[in-house]
């Protein structure tokens, strides 16, 4: 089981998610999804959850102090145990407010990963994702079996596409990205003496490689 500390940052449809889940595993790291944290909450019917739905439900941006209590909940579960933190933060105040708590519990972040990908890419892969409805597992049609499109691999659920998986809305986001992970990076780099980025077009497998060459 190690004990590093890595946040990986990317656009929507980088890949991101993926890598975190296969990093996790392949070096015995709790993954940390917030999207994950947020369904499980509120599925739990716990405070922070029964708050949060209310945002959801409405459409709107959860706010970051729910966010931040649930991964503050979560850190505090682990028993010293490495993670890899996807998802979040997405903004610098959200960093900021990450090294807030962090610091309480005398921990450094040991590598933060750039997934870097060209918005066309992002597009075709976006527009190709499945999500299970089951257990969240995510795949990509171009990467599926002809008459296996359509049901999870892993626990036979139904794989459906998610509402806002389009074109406009993929570039709107994209943009949004860009505009507020800058200064994420930013603020990183200046507080840990930068970061490692990743190619985030080509074989899932050579990159998860990469990924875990550079870290070591």
């Amino acid at each position: 089981m190690s004990d590093l500390h890595i946040i990986i940052l990317g656009p929507p449809g980088s890949g991101k998610g993926t890598q975190a889940q296969r990093i996790a595993s392949g070096m015995g790291l709790k993954h940390l999804s917030t999207g994950d944290l947020l369904r499980d909450s509120v599925a739990d019917g716990k405070e922070l959850g029964t708050k949060a739905r209310a945002f959801m439900e409405r459409g709107l941006l959860v706010p970051d102090e729910i966010i931040l209590g649930l991964i503050k909940g979560e850190l505090a579960s682990l028993n010293g145990e490495g993670w890899i933190l996807d998802g979040f933060p997405r903004t610098q105040l959200q960093a900021e407010a990450l090294s807030e708590i962090l610091e309480e519990k005398g921990v450094d972040i040991d590598h933060i990963l750039l997934i870097d990908v060209d918005p066309d890419v992002v597009v075709r892969r976006v527009l190709g994702r499945r999500v299970c409805q089951d257990c969240n597992a995510v795949y990509n049609t171009a990467t599926l079996e002809e008459g296996k499109k359509e049901i999870c691999g892993k626990c036979g659920g139904r794989l459906v596409k998610r509402a806002d998986d389009e074109e406009d809305t993929i570039r709107r986001r994209f943009e949004v990205y860009k505009e507020q992970t800058s200064p994420v990076l930013g603020y990183y780099d200046k507080r840990y003496g930068g970061h490692i980025t990743i190619e985030g077009a080509g074989d899932i497998d050579e990159i998860t490689a990469e990924i875990i060459r550079k870290i070591k």
